[in-house]
């Protein structure tokens, strides 16, 4: 049982990376701005709300994969008792 939850914590040690790097990529866009193009401007504006909504579902899902990994440890130490 120790082993499955060693691999089920490195499994969403790796989802979690790959979300928060994702989500980091979002704000960078966010706070790059818009261009000077009023043409590029308006279809960064359009994409705005899409990114907004992705960057809502990845932080979501980072936090339950927090929430997962606490309850991992948990049963990991309980598990060592």
């Amino acid at each position: 049982m120790q082993q499955d939850l060693k691999q089920r914590r490195e499994t969403l040690e790796k989802q979690r990376d790959a979300l928060a790097e994702r989500l980091r990529k979002i704000n960078l866009d966010f706070r790059r701005g818009l261009d000077r193009d009023l043409d590029e401007q308006a279809q960064e504006l359009e994409n705005a709300e899409v990114l907004q909504e992705i960057a809502r579902v990845t932080a979501e899902e980072l936090n339950r994969i927090e929430l997962a990994l606490q309850r991992i440890e948990q049963a990991m130490r309980h598990q060592q008792q």
